[in-house]
Protein backbone atom coordinates (compact mmCIF):
# COMPACT_ATOMS: atom_id res chain seq x y z
CA UNK A 1 0.00 0.00 0.00
CA UNK A 2 0.97 3.79 -0.62
CA UNK A 3 2.08 6.60 1.97
CA UNK A 4 0.43 9.58 2.25
CA UNK A 5 1.82 12.70 2.67
CA UNK A 6 0.47 15.73 3.58
CA UNK A 7 1.79 18.98 3.04
CA UNK A 8 0.95 22.66 3.78
CA UNK A 9 0.72 26.10 1.65
CA UNK A 10 4.19 27.12 4.05
CA UNK A 11 6.18 24.20 3.52
CA UNK A 12 6.71 24.39 -0.38
CA UNK A 13 10.32 23.37 0.02
CA UNK A 14 12.05 20.75 -3.05
CA UNK A 15 14.18 19.92 -0.20
CA UNK A 16 11.95 18.48 2.82
CA UNK A 17 13.08 15.49 4.20
CA UNK A 18 9.76 14.33 4.10
CA UNK A 19 9.13 14.58 0.05
CA UNK A 20 12.79 12.73 -0.37
CA UNK A 21 11.97 9.66 1.45
CA UNK A 22 8.92 9.26 -0.70
CA UNK A 23 8.66 6.18 -2.77
CA UNK A 24 7.70 8.26 -6.46
CA UNK A 25 5.93 4.87 -7.80
CA UNK A 26 3.81 4.31 -5.14
CA UNK A 27 3.04 7.28 -2.52
CA UNK A 28 1.12 9.93 -3.23
CA UNK A 29 1.91 13.93 -2.07
CA UNK A 30 -1.93 15.43 -0.88
CA UNK A 31 -2.31 19.32 -1.54
CA UNK A 32 -5.32 21.58 -1.03
CA UNK A 33 -6.20 25.27 -0.79
CA UNK A 34 -8.32 24.96 2.18
CA UNK A 35 -11.31 27.55 3.44
CA UNK A 36 -10.50 27.88 6.90
CA UNK A 37 -6.92 28.46 6.21
CA UNK A 38 -7.99 31.18 3.70
CA UNK A 39 -10.15 32.57 6.23
CA UNK A 40 -9.47 32.10 9.64
CA UNK A 41 -8.85 36.39 9.73
CA UNK A 42 -9.46 38.45 6.43
CA UNK A 43 -6.01 37.69 5.17
CA UNK A 44 -4.72 39.73 2.58
CA UNK A 45 -5.46 39.24 -1.12
CA UNK A 46 -2.06 39.33 -1.84
CA UNK A 47 -0.99 36.96 0.59
CA UNK A 48 -3.56 33.92 -0.70
CA UNK A 49 -2.94 34.91 -3.69
CA UNK A 50 0.87 34.19 -3.35
CA UNK A 51 0.14 31.19 -1.59
CA UNK A 52 -2.37 29.40 -3.99
CA UNK A 53 -0.41 30.40 -6.75
CA UNK A 54 3.11 29.11 -5.23
CA UNK A 55 1.07 25.86 -4.24
CA UNK A 56 -0.14 25.08 -8.04
CA UNK A 57 3.50 26.27 -9.23
CA UNK A 58 4.99 23.53 -6.48
CA UNK A 59 2.85 20.75 -7.08
CA UNK A 60 3.60 21.30 -10.77
CA UNK A 61 6.99 21.27 -9.89
CA UNK A 62 6.42 17.98 -7.87
CA UNK A 63 5.03 16.18 -10.96
CA UNK A 64 7.40 17.41 -13.32
CA UNK A 65 9.93 15.31 -10.96
CA UNK A 66 8.20 12.35 -11.18
CA UNK A 67 6.18 12.53 -7.61
CA UNK A 68 2.40 11.48 -7.77
CA UNK A 69 0.20 14.78 -6.19
CA UNK A 70 -3.26 14.83 -5.27
CA UNK A 71 -3.92 18.68 -5.59
CA UNK A 72 -7.28 20.40 -5.09
CA UNK A 73 -7.98 23.43 -6.15
CA UNK A 74 -10.06 26.00 -4.29
CA UNK A 75 -12.91 26.12 -5.92
CA UNK A 76 -13.10 22.14 -6.07
CA UNK A 77 -12.40 21.63 -2.24
CA UNK A 78 -15.23 24.31 -1.64
CA UNK A 79 -18.01 22.10 -3.61
CA UNK A 80 -16.02 18.73 -1.75
CA UNK A 81 -17.49 20.42 1.44
CA UNK A 82 -13.67 20.21 2.55
CA UNK A 83 -12.92 23.02 4.48
CA UNK A 84 -10.10 22.25 6.92
CA UNK A 85 -7.43 19.75 6.87
CA UNK A 86 -9.06 17.13 9.10
CA UNK A 87 -11.89 16.88 6.70
CA UNK A 88 -9.54 16.49 3.85
CA UNK A 89 -7.64 13.98 5.13
CA UNK A 90 -10.44 11.56 5.65
CA UNK A 91 -11.69 12.43 2.59
CA UNK A 92 -8.49 10.77 0.63
CA UNK A 93 -8.84 7.83 2.74
CA UNK A 94 -11.71 6.99 1.78
CA UNK A 95 -10.54 7.19 -1.86
CA UNK A 96 -7.40 5.25 -1.39
CA UNK A 97 -6.06 2.49 1.49
CA UNK A 98 -2.62 3.97 2.60
CA UNK A 99 0.03 2.12 4.78
CA UNK A 100 0.97 5.76 6.86
CA UNK A 101 0.30 8.98 6.99
CA UNK A 102 2.99 11.25 7.23
CA UNK A 103 3.06 14.89 7.61
CA UNK A 104 5.22 17.87 8.17
CA UNK A 105 5.18 19.48 11.77
CA UNK A 106 2.60 23.07 11.20
CA UNK A 107 4.15 26.08 12.10
CA UNK A 108 0.95 26.87 14.40
CA UNK A 109 -0.44 25.73 17.89
CA UNK A 110 -3.82 25.57 16.21
CA UNK A 111 -3.02 23.29 13.43
CA UNK A 112 -1.03 20.92 15.99
CA UNK A 113 -4.13 20.53 17.84
CA UNK A 114 -6.47 19.63 15.16
CA UNK A 115 -3.54 17.11 13.97
CA UNK A 116 -3.53 15.69 17.24
CA UNK A 117 -7.32 15.21 17.48
CA UNK A 118 -6.88 13.75 14.28
CA UNK A 119 -4.34 11.48 14.87
CA UNK A 120 -6.72 9.85 17.58
CA UNK A 121 -9.15 8.93 15.29
CA UNK A 122 -7.85 7.68 12.49
CA UNK A 123 -7.08 3.67 12.26
CA UNK A 124 -3.46 4.05 10.27
CA UNK A 125 -0.19 5.53 12.00
CA UNK A 126 0.46 9.06 11.72
CA UNK A 127 3.97 10.45 12.04
CA UNK A 128 5.09 13.68 12.04
CA UNK A 129 8.37 14.85 10.26
CA UNK A 130 10.58 17.91 10.82
CA UNK A 131 10.24 20.80 8.06
CA UNK A 132 13.39 22.15 6.40
CA UNK A 133 11.98 25.82 6.82
CA UNK A 134 14.16 26.75 9.70
CA UNK A 135 18.18 26.66 10.51
CA UNK A 136 17.49 24.69 13.70
CA UNK A 137 15.08 22.67 14.76
CA UNK A 138 12.33 22.86 17.01
CA UNK A 139 13.92 20.67 19.79
CA UNK A 140 17.17 22.52 19.36
CA UNK A 141 15.12 25.69 20.18
CA UNK A 142 13.48 24.42 23.33
CA UNK A 143 16.32 22.99 24.65
CA UNK A 144 18.16 26.38 24.34
CA UNK A 145 15.22 28.33 25.85
CA UNK A 146 14.47 25.77 28.44
CA UNK A 147 17.59 26.18 30.46
CA UNK A 148 16.99 30.53 30.38
CA UNK A 149 15.90 32.27 33.05
CA UNK A 150 15.94 35.73 30.77
CA UNK A 151 16.34 34.34 27.12
CA UNK A 152 16.90 37.28 25.29
CA UNK A 153 17.63 37.58 21.85
CA UNK A 154 21.41 38.98 21.91
CA UNK A 155 21.97 35.75 23.74
CA UNK A 156 20.73 33.16 22.04
CA UNK A 157 22.08 35.05 19.08
CA UNK A 158 25.92 34.71 19.66
CA UNK A 159 24.94 31.20 20.42
CA UNK A 160 23.80 30.73 17.01
CA UNK A 161 26.06 32.38 15.30
CA UNK A 162 28.79 30.06 17.79
CA UNK A 163 26.64 27.43 16.35
CA UNK A 164 26.61 27.87 12.97
CA UNK A 165 29.88 29.29 12.47
CA UNK A 166 27.98 32.13 10.20
CA UNK A 167 30.18 35.65 10.30
CA UNK A 168 32.53 33.96 12.80
CA UNK A 169 36.64 33.98 12.22
CA UNK A 170 37.08 30.91 14.22
CA UNK A 171 35.82 31.13 17.58
CA UNK A 172 35.57 34.80 17.07
CA UNK A 173 32.94 37.00 15.37
CA UNK A 174 33.95 38.79 12.30
CA UNK A 175 34.90 42.58 12.63
CA UNK A 176 35.59 41.32 16.34
CA UNK A 177 31.69 41.68 17.59
CA UNK A 178 28.28 40.33 17.51
CA UNK A 179 26.14 43.12 16.58
CA UNK A 180 26.57 46.11 14.50
CA UNK A 181 23.58 47.64 15.75
CA UNK A 182 24.82 51.13 16.35
CA UNK A 183 25.86 51.74 13.06
CA UNK A 184 22.70 50.58 11.56
CA UNK A 185 20.10 53.80 12.34
CA UNK A 186 20.62 56.33 10.23
CA UNK A 187 17.89 58.31 9.43
CA UNK A 188 16.28 58.91 6.14
CA UNK A 189 17.88 61.15 3.48
CA UNK A 190 15.41 62.98 1.22
CA UNK A 191 18.00 62.54 -1.84
CA UNK A 192 17.89 58.26 -1.38
CA UNK A 193 16.60 56.39 -4.06
CA UNK A 194 16.26 53.04 -3.40
CA UNK A 195 16.29 50.73 -6.28
CA UNK A 196 12.67 49.41 -6.68
CA UNK A 197 12.81 45.69 -6.09
CA UNK A 198 12.49 43.12 -8.99
CA UNK A 199 8.95 41.62 -9.97
CA UNK A 200 7.48 39.06 -11.99
CA UNK A 201 4.57 39.04 -14.67
CA UNK A 202 2.23 36.83 -13.68
CA UNK A 203 1.55 33.65 -15.58
CA UNK A 204 -1.31 31.88 -16.56
CA UNK A 205 -1.46 29.90 -13.46
CA UNK A 206 -1.03 33.24 -11.20
CA UNK A 207 -3.85 34.98 -13.44
CA UNK A 208 -6.02 32.00 -12.94
CA UNK A 209 -5.40 32.37 -8.91
CA UNK A 210 -5.74 36.30 -8.93
CA UNK A 211 -9.03 36.00 -10.88
CA UNK A 212 -10.33 33.50 -7.87
CA UNK A 213 -9.02 35.75 -5.13
CA UNK A 214 -10.67 39.14 -6.49
CA UNK A 215 -13.76 37.08 -6.47
CA UNK A 216 -13.56 34.82 -3.75
CA UNK A 217 -12.04 37.25 -1.32
CA UNK A 218 -13.44 40.77 -2.25
CA UNK A 219 -14.12 42.40 0.86
CA UNK A 220 -10.50 41.70 2.15
CA UNK A 221 -7.63 44.11 2.47
CA UNK A 222 -4.88 44.42 -0.20
CA UNK A 223 -4.57 45.12 -4.09
CA UNK A 224 -4.11 42.96 -6.82
CA UNK A 225 -3.60 44.92 -9.97
CA UNK A 226 0.40 44.89 -9.31
CA UNK A 227 1.12 42.13 -8.01
CA UNK A 228 4.64 40.79 -9.13
CA UNK A 229 5.77 38.46 -6.54
CA UNK A 230 7.82 35.28 -6.88
CA UNK A 231 5.67 32.54 -6.77
CA UNK A 232 8.37 29.97 -7.80
CA UNK A 233 11.91 28.94 -6.19
CA UNK A 234 13.35 30.31 -9.75
CA UNK A 235 11.94 33.61 -8.90
CA UNK A 236 12.26 33.87 -5.14
CA UNK A 237 15.95 32.92 -6.21
CA UNK A 238 16.11 35.82 -8.16
CA UNK A 239 14.60 37.83 -6.27
CA UNK A 240 17.61 36.97 -3.28
CA UNK A 241 19.93 37.87 -5.80
CA UNK A 242 18.18 41.07 -6.46
CA UNK A 243 18.41 42.65 -2.73
CA UNK A 244 22.06 41.10 -2.68
CA UNK A 245 23.62 43.15 -5.66
CA UNK A 246 21.36 46.03 -5.64
CA UNK A 247 19.84 46.90 -1.57
CA UNK A 248 22.21 44.90 0.37
CA UNK A 249 24.90 47.03 0.58
CA UNK A 250 22.89 50.39 2.03
CA UNK A 251 20.40 47.92 4.39
CA UNK A 252 22.54 48.19 7.41
CA UNK A 253 22.62 52.10 7.01
CA UNK A 254 18.94 52.91 6.50
CA UNK A 255 17.29 49.77 7.84
CA UNK A 256 15.48 51.60 10.84
CA UNK A 257 14.87 54.83 8.52
CA UNK A 258 11.18 56.26 7.81
CA UNK A 259 10.80 57.30 4.43
CA UNK A 260 7.72 59.42 3.25
CA UNK A 261 5.58 57.40 -0.01
CA UNK A 262 8.25 54.55 0.63
CA UNK A 263 7.79 51.63 2.55
CA UNK A 264 10.17 49.05 1.19
CA UNK A 265 13.61 51.70 1.31
CA UNK A 266 16.53 49.11 1.16
CA UNK A 267 14.75 46.00 2.57
CA UNK A 268 15.13 42.73 0.95
CA UNK A 269 11.09 41.86 0.62
CA UNK A 270 12.27 37.95 1.22
CA UNK A 271 10.30 36.90 4.31
CA UNK A 272 7.06 35.86 2.97
CA UNK A 273 9.59 33.61 0.50
CA UNK A 274 11.28 31.93 3.09
CA UNK A 275 8.08 31.59 5.38
CA UNK A 276 6.56 29.94 3.09
CA UNK A 277 9.34 27.60 1.81
CA UNK A 278 10.64 29.02 -1.35
CA UNK A 279 13.62 30.05 -0.13
CA UNK A 280 15.72 28.56 3.06
CA UNK A 281 17.29 30.73 5.61
CA UNK A 282 20.62 29.33 5.51
CA UNK A 283 20.77 29.80 1.75
CA UNK A 284 19.88 33.44 2.51
CA UNK A 285 22.27 34.16 5.13
CA UNK A 286 25.33 32.46 2.54
CA UNK A 287 24.21 34.34 0.13
CA UNK A 288 24.30 37.73 1.93
CA UNK A 289 27.85 36.36 3.33
CA UNK A 290 29.14 35.28 0.12
CA UNK A 291 28.43 38.87 -1.39
CA UNK A 292 30.46 40.28 1.70
CA UNK A 293 33.13 38.06 1.53
CA UNK A 294 33.73 39.57 -2.00
CA UNK A 295 33.95 42.76 -0.70
CA UNK A 296 30.37 43.97 -2.58
CA UNK A 297 29.27 44.63 0.72
CA UNK A 298 30.07 46.34 4.21
CA UNK A 299 30.08 44.13 7.68
CA UNK A 300 27.48 46.28 9.05
CA UNK A 301 24.84 45.62 6.39
CA UNK A 302 25.35 41.91 5.93
CA UNK A 303 25.49 40.89 10.36
CA UNK A 304 22.27 43.27 10.14
CA UNK A 305 20.26 41.43 7.81
CA UNK A 306 21.74 38.11 9.01
CA UNK A 307 20.50 39.12 12.32
CA UNK A 308 17.31 39.13 10.92
CA UNK A 309 17.13 35.53 9.93
CA UNK A 310 19.83 33.68 11.85
CA UNK A 311 18.49 35.91 15.45
CA UNK A 312 15.21 37.29 15.18
CA UNK A 313 13.58 34.86 12.91
CA UNK A 314 14.96 31.62 14.36
CA UNK A 315 14.43 32.94 17.56
CA UNK A 316 10.73 34.06 17.50
CA UNK A 317 10.25 30.78 16.63
CA UNK A 318 11.83 28.95 19.23
CA UNK A 319 9.88 31.43 21.58
CA UNK A 320 6.17 30.76 20.25
CA UNK A 321 6.75 27.31 20.92
CA UNK A 322 8.29 27.39 24.36
CA UNK A 323 5.82 30.03 25.74
CA UNK A 324 2.70 27.59 24.85
CA UNK A 325 -0.53 28.06 23.29
CA UNK A 326 -1.72 30.28 25.95
CA UNK A 327 0.52 33.00 25.09
CA UNK A 328 -1.64 34.72 23.29
CA UNK A 329 -4.09 35.39 25.80
CA UNK A 330 -1.00 37.55 27.78
CA UNK A 331 -2.70 41.20 28.14
CA UNK A 332 0.53 42.79 31.12
CA UNK A 333 -0.97 46.61 30.34
CA UNK A 334 -4.67 45.52 30.27
CA UNK A 335 -5.09 46.73 27.01
CA UNK A 336 -8.60 46.23 25.37
CA UNK A 337 -10.15 49.96 23.92
CA UNK A 338 -11.27 49.01 20.56
CA UNK A 339 -9.43 49.50 16.97
CA UNK A 340 -9.67 52.39 15.55
CA UNK A 341 -11.87 52.58 12.50
CA UNK A 342 -9.09 53.83 10.39
CA UNK A 343 -6.86 50.62 10.79
CA UNK A 344 -9.02 49.00 8.12
CA UNK A 345 -8.57 52.05 4.92
CA UNK A 346 -5.25 53.85 6.35
CA UNK A 347 -7.75 57.28 6.21
CA UNK A 348 -6.34 58.71 9.35
CA UNK A 349 -4.60 62.63 9.23
CA UNK A 350 -1.10 61.11 10.92
CA UNK A 351 1.44 60.85 8.39
CA UNK A 352 2.85 58.32 9.34
CA UNK A 353 0.32 55.95 10.43
CA UNK A 354 -1.66 56.72 7.21
CA UNK A 355 1.32 55.77 5.29
CA UNK A 356 2.21 52.54 7.04
CA UNK A 357 -1.01 51.02 7.15
CA UNK A 358 -1.97 52.27 3.65
CA UNK A 359 0.75 50.14 2.55
CA UNK A 360 -0.30 47.28 4.97
CA UNK A 361 -3.04 46.93 3.46
CA UNK A 362 -3.09 47.70 -0.22
CA UNK A 363 0.51 45.95 -0.67
CA UNK A 364 0.58 43.74 2.26
CA UNK A 365 3.73 44.94 3.35
CA UNK A 366 5.58 48.17 5.88
CA UNK A 367 8.95 47.15 6.79
CA UNK A 368 9.94 46.22 10.59
CA UNK A 369 10.35 50.02 12.03
CA UNK A 370 6.72 50.70 10.43
CA UNK A 371 5.02 47.71 12.10
CA UNK A 372 6.78 48.68 15.57
CA UNK A 373 7.95 51.89 16.22
CA UNK A 374 4.74 53.20 13.93
CA UNK A 375 1.97 51.13 14.13
CA UNK A 376 2.84 48.90 17.30
CA UNK A 377 3.80 51.89 19.17
CA UNK A 378 0.69 53.48 18.57
CA UNK A 379 -1.36 50.48 19.52
CA UNK A 380 0.77 50.38 22.52
CA UNK A 381 -0.01 54.01 23.99
CA UNK A 382 -3.26 53.79 22.96
CA UNK A 383 -4.12 50.35 24.82
CA UNK A 384 -5.68 49.06 22.44
CA UNK A 385 -7.13 45.37 22.51
CA UNK A 386 -4.18 43.43 22.17
CA UNK A 387 -5.93 40.42 20.54
CA UNK A 388 -7.70 42.84 18.23
CA UNK A 389 -4.24 44.34 17.38
CA UNK A 390 -2.81 41.14 17.15
CA UNK A 391 -5.87 39.48 14.42
CA UNK A 392 -4.94 42.68 12.36
CA UNK A 393 -0.86 42.11 12.27
CA UNK A 394 -2.03 38.61 10.85
CA UNK A 395 -4.60 39.49 8.44
CA UNK A 396 -2.85 42.00 6.61
CA UNK A 397 1.25 41.31 5.96
CA UNK A 398 2.26 38.63 3.17
CA UNK A 399 4.54 37.44 5.44
CA UNK A 400 2.39 36.99 8.36
CA UNK A 401 2.09 33.49 9.95
CA UNK A 402 1.55 33.04 14.02
CA UNK A 403 4.37 31.61 14.91
CA UNK A 404 6.16 34.83 13.87
CA UNK A 405 3.21 37.42 14.42
CA UNK A 406 2.50 36.77 18.03
CA UNK A 407 6.22 37.04 19.62
CA UNK A 408 6.32 40.19 17.30
CA UNK A 409 3.08 41.63 17.87
CA UNK A 410 1.45 40.74 21.47
CA UNK A 411 5.54 40.86 22.96
CA UNK A 412 7.57 43.38 21.07
CA UNK A 413 5.17 45.65 20.02
CA UNK A 414 2.52 45.83 22.90
CA UNK A 415 4.74 44.55 25.71
CA UNK A 416 1.50 42.48 26.98
CA UNK A 417 3.68 39.61 27.90
CA UNK A 418 5.11 41.91 30.82
CA UNK A 419 8.73 42.19 29.47
CA UNK A 420 9.47 38.25 28.49
CA UNK A 421 10.19 38.90 24.69
CA UNK A 422 11.67 42.90 25.12
CA UNK A 423 13.78 44.41 28.01
CA UNK A 424 11.43 47.27 27.83
CA UNK A 425 8.16 48.57 25.93
CA UNK A 426 9.18 50.07 22.58
CA UNK A 427 7.67 53.45 23.12
CA UNK A 428 7.84 56.68 21.11
CA UNK A 429 6.69 60.07 21.22
CA UNK A 430 6.48 62.06 17.42
CA UNK A 431 10.45 62.97 18.43
CA UNK A 432 11.61 59.21 17.43
CA UNK A 433 9.37 59.38 13.91
CA UNK A 434 10.56 62.56 13.17
CA UNK A 435 14.21 62.05 14.14
CA UNK A 436 14.48 58.81 11.80
CA UNK A 437 12.12 60.08 8.41
CA UNK A 438 10.51 62.65 6.82
CA UNK A 439 6.81 61.80 7.58
CA UNK A 440 6.34 64.92 9.95
CA UNK A 441 7.20 67.60 7.36
CA UNK A 442 3.71 66.57 5.47
CA UNK A 443 1.68 66.33 8.31
CA UNK A 444 -0.97 68.22 9.38
CA UNK A 445 -0.04 67.94 13.16
CA UNK A 446 2.77 69.54 14.76
CA UNK A 447 5.73 66.95 16.25
CA UNK A 448 6.82 70.58 18.62
CA UNK A 449 3.39 70.82 19.71
CA UNK A 450 2.50 68.22 22.27
CA UNK A 451 -0.81 69.40 23.08
CA UNK A 452 -3.53 71.09 21.49
CA UNK A 453 -5.86 69.82 17.99
CA UNK A 454 -2.23 71.05 15.82
CA UNK A 455 -0.11 68.73 18.45
CA UNK A 456 1.22 65.50 17.17
CA UNK A 457 -0.94 62.35 18.99
CA UNK A 458 2.08 61.07 19.37
CA UNK A 459 3.05 63.45 21.97
CA UNK A 460 0.32 63.41 24.80
CA UNK A 461 -0.26 59.90 24.38
CA UNK A 462 3.18 58.95 25.32
CA UNK A 463 3.07 60.81 28.41
CA UNK A 464 -0.56 59.20 29.54
CA UNK A 465 0.84 56.23 28.41
CA UNK A 466 4.08 56.55 31.12
CA UNK A 467 1.51 58.00 33.82
CA UNK A 468 -0.73 54.99 33.82
CA UNK A 469 1.59 52.70 33.92
CA UNK A 470 4.63 53.95 35.46
CA UNK A 471 3.83 51.54 38.59
CA UNK A 472 4.39 48.65 36.46
CA UNK A 473 7.62 50.11 35.48
CA UNK A 474 9.28 51.28 38.57
CA UNK A 475 11.40 48.71 38.49
CA UNK A 476 12.65 48.69 35.35
CA UNK A 477 15.93 50.51 35.08
CA UNK A 478 15.85 51.17 31.47
CA UNK A 479 12.65 53.16 31.98
CA UNK A 480 14.06 54.81 34.52
CA UNK A 481 14.67 58.11 32.66
CA UNK A 482 10.99 58.33 31.05
CA UNK A 483 9.66 58.41 34.46
CA UNK A 484 12.10 60.38 36.33
CA UNK A 485 10.91 63.22 32.86
CA UNK A 486 7.27 62.67 33.83
CA UNK A 487 7.93 63.24 37.47
CA UNK A 488 10.11 66.50 37.32
CA UNK A 489 7.15 67.97 34.98
CA UNK A 490 4.84 70.77 36.69
CA UNK A 491 1.47 69.75 37.83
CA UNK A 492 0.33 71.88 35.27
CA UNK A 493 2.27 70.26 32.62
CA UNK A 494 0.88 67.00 33.72
CA UNK A 495 -2.44 68.01 33.93
CA UNK A 496 -2.57 69.49 30.57
CA UNK A 497 -0.48 66.27 29.06
CA UNK A 498 -2.89 63.52 30.62
CA UNK A 499 -5.99 65.94 29.71
CA UNK A 500 -5.08 66.32 26.32
CA UNK A 501 -4.31 62.65 26.10
CA UNK A 502 -7.54 61.40 27.40
CA UNK A 503 -8.99 63.59 24.62
CA UNK A 504 -7.46 61.76 22.07
CA UNK A 505 -8.24 58.57 23.51
CA UNK A 506 -11.81 59.24 23.55
CA UNK A 507 -11.60 60.18 20.01
CA UNK A 508 -9.38 57.83 18.44
CA UNK A 509 -11.57 57.68 15.05
CA UNK A 510 -11.44 61.44 14.65
CA UNK A 511 -7.16 61.69 14.51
Amino acid sequence: MPNLLLLLGDQLDHHQPAIRQLNKDTDHILMAELADEAGYVPHNKIKIALIFSAMRHFADALRQSGYQVIYFQYEESKRAGLCNFSQLIRHQLQQTPYQKLYYVEPGEHRLVAEFASLKQELQIPVNALSGSNFIFSRSEMLDWFSNKKQPRMEHYYRWARQRTGLLMDGNQPAGGQYNFDKQNRQPWKVDLNPPKPVGFTPDAITQDVLELVQQEFADNPGELDNFALAVTTEQASAALDDFIQHRLALFGDYQDALADDNSTVFHSLLSAYINIGLLSPMQVCRAAIGAYEKGLTPLNATEGFVRQILGWREYVRGLYWFCGADYENNNALDARRALPKWFWNGKTHMRCVSQAITSSLEQAYAHHIQRLMVIGNFALLSGLDVKAVCRWYLAVYVDAFEWVELPNTLGMALYADGGFVASKPYAASGRYINKMGNHCKHCVYSVNQTTGHKACPFNALYWHFIDKHQHKFSDNPRMALMLSQWQKKSAEDQRALLGWGQNLLTNLDDL
